[in-house]
């Protein structure tokens, strides 16, 4: 049975199933609540027919400005600020909302239904599709020559590889811990919540000591702003600057991540990372 109790979140009277047991063979929930009830399925693949717009540039970016969808505006912006040959990109909204992730178009390109996803067309009778966000900025820095270090200076390139893997594999917790249970749950529950801010707050000061030592996340000066830095941003510097989810500043207590803070606003300022947070994508409908 439901337990009622007073969770001191928010002072907030809410349920918990504390009692819950789980079956032994797990079956889907018709209504299992919370903001995108309607996208989960356990099951993969295109649910609709879908013919995905293709514009004249050579890059094709199929995206959403979300934390992940930023960091490939952030690249796309900073290249453009470059004046590099090659990198123009036309940019189109997937609205997950409406299902536009569950296209057969959008499907053959990434097979997971996530954005951001990317076509290179530079070679027309050979394009190159691309999906998650971390394998789009190294294929693109690769491609360019441009905000990766090459494998002449070995700590610098291990230092990309593993600050650039760590992202990847510590955002969810921010992003599918910390902000689904704070923001996005049908009603809030403590463990998930503590569990979840533990961790985000534990991340948060790995970045704040590592930005204590160095201007960006390789290292001082213009030339070790990298792809690592716009991948690492949209998450954590945006969250850090408490404009990531409501009352989450706060909560987190972000004001005393100082040298993090430092970063965030100095990476906020760069004219290419203004426009990639505010980048007008064409709508499919």
């Amino acid at each position: 049975m439901n337990t009622t109790y007073i969770n001191d979140l928010n002072n907030q009277t809410t349920i918990n199933n504390i009692d819950y047991t789980p079956p032994k063979v797990w079956e889907p929930v018709a209504d299992n609540g919370g903001k995108f009830t309607s996208i989960n399925r356990p099951t993969a693949g295109a649910r609709h027919e879908q013919t995905l717009p293709v514009g004249e540039q050579p890059l094709q970016l199929y995206s959403l400005n979300t934390p992940n969808g930023i960091k490939v505006n952030i690249l796309l912006e900073e290249l453009a600020e470059l004046g590099v040959e090659g990198a123009g990109y036309d940019a189109y909204k997937i609205d997950i909302m409406e299902l536009d992730q569950f296209g057969s178009d959008f499907v053959a390109i990434n097979p997971n239904s996530k954005i951001p996803a990317l076509v290179d067309y530079s070679d027309k009778q050979n394009p190159v599709r691309l999906f998650e966000s971390g394998a789009i900025l190294m294929y693109l820095a690769e491609k360019f020559d441009k905000f990766a270090p090459d494998t002449s200076d070995k700590q610098k390139y291990a230092d990309y590889l593993s600050w650039s893997m760590w992202q990847m594999a510590s955002a969810p917790y921010v992003g599918g811990g910390f902000g689904h249970f704070f923001n996005y749950a049908p009603y809030p529950m403590q463990y998930p919540i503590d569990r979840f801010t533990m961790e985000t707050k534990r991340q948060l000061d790995v970045l704040d000591q590592h930005l204590a030592k160095r201007e960006y996340m390789l290292g001082d000066g213009e030339d070790y702003y990298s792809i690592v830095d716009m991948l690492i941003w949209p998450w954590y510097g945006r969250l850090a600057l408490d404009e990531s989810y409501e009352r989450a500043g706060e909560f987190l207590q972000v004001d005393q991540y100082t040298h993090l803070q430092r970063w965030a606003k100095q990476i906020a300022q760069r004219p290419a990372v203004k426009r990639a947070v505010e980048l007008e994508l064409t709508p499919l409908h």
